[in-house]
């Protein structure tokens, strides 16, 4: 049995956690655990809102989620000796909702709060709460229906250096300059859709053991500096992140860049199924555990090698 690197308690907010968790994407965002390289080890996952969505009959949860403190994730975890220009290798190991909680929901945004792909469609916040046993899940909000899932994490990737996050914010803010304009790379001048960038923000982050904006946000100047630069977590970007993929699964063997010394790995928003790419906003999340290694380094599902050193031009795909 691996040994847990990071638990959580499904009942407390994601400030109240033992370990404290994050929701945004820094270079200094601290450790909270290290692993080396052939430990075997587990980590235990909120769901993607910090428990913001409810295992009850009402929408109004979805409706008004603050999607300013998303994605809640387990990490930073620091691989021993890992060096930036590395490559880490992460085979998934085991993925299963935690005891005793084995529950998820399905839900669609408001068209005013955020919306989806098909939000000028189904304007309206709807949910969908999941029983699951096993590989098996049904709805009491569905009848008739059972299905097996396919448990992946939605969001996995490595610390970005400073360098990669200044080319981020960079990139994203000429992303949104666009909007309304001729250059305009999206859909939003035609339907409703979701823009391509999604720009730092301080209210709603938490940034690990560094504080959550509740304590900090206009109160502590050296927090304000790293919150407002700091990466939102929606976007898939070359560290991997909200990469939404479906075979990322048990048996599977995944190759992220390394670009800060330690590697700083974070995982979360968990999903029992869901089709690639999320693109209706919609999806089975739920608290999980994931075991991992890192050439025996297990957390909650995955595995961990440095594999390779030195080659500084290695990129996500």
């Amino acid at each position: 049995m691996p040994k847990t690197i990071i638990s959580v308690d499904p009942k407390k907010a994601p400030w109240e956690q033992e370990t404290p968790l994050h929701n945004r994407w820094h270079p200094d965002i601290p450790p909270v655990a290290s692993v080396k390289e052939g430990e075997a080890f587990r980590v235990e996952c909120v769901d993607w809102t910090g428990g913001q969505i409810k295992n009850d009959d009402s929408s109004d949860d979805v409706k008004n989620v603050d999607l300013s403190q998303v994605h809640y994730l387990s990490g930073p975890i620091e691989i021993e000796g890992a060096k930036a220009g590395d490559l880490l290798k992460v085979e998934f190991l085991n993925l299963g909702p935690l005891d005793g909680d084995e529950w998820g929901f399905t839900g669609t945004f408001a068209k005013e709060n955020g919306g989806g792909f098909l939000t000028d469609h189904f304007p309206k916040a709807t949910k969908a709460c999941w029983d699951i046993e096993g590989i098996w899940c049904t709805s009491r909000h569905i009848p008739g229906v059972k299905f097996a899932g396919l448990i992946h994490p939605g969001l996995i990737g490595t610390a970005p250096s400073h360098e990669l996050l200044e080319m981020w914010n960079e990139r994203e803010s000429a992303l949104v300059a666009e909007e309304g304009t001729e250059a305009e790379k999206t859909l939003c001048g035609c339907l409703h859709t979701r823009p391509l960038a999604c720009l730092p923000e301080p209210k709603g982050a938490m940034l690990g053991l560094l504080g959550h904006f509740l304590d900090k946000h206009q109160k502590d100047e050296a927090w304000d500096a790293i919150a407002s630069k700091a990466a939102r977590t929606v976007p898939g970007r070359e560290n991997g992140g909200n990469c939404d993929i479906k075979n990322l699964s048990r048996g599977c063997t995944v190759y992220f860049p390394v670009f800060v010394d330690g590697a700083m790995l974070s995982m979360g928003d968990m999903h029992m199924s869901q089709g690639d790419g999320e693109v209706v906003s919609q999806c089975y999340d739920t608290k999980y555990f994931y075991c991992w290694t890192l050439k025996e380094v297990s957390f909650l599902g995955d595995f961990v090698e440095v594999v390779l050193r030195g080659n500084r031009n290695v990129w996500f795909s």
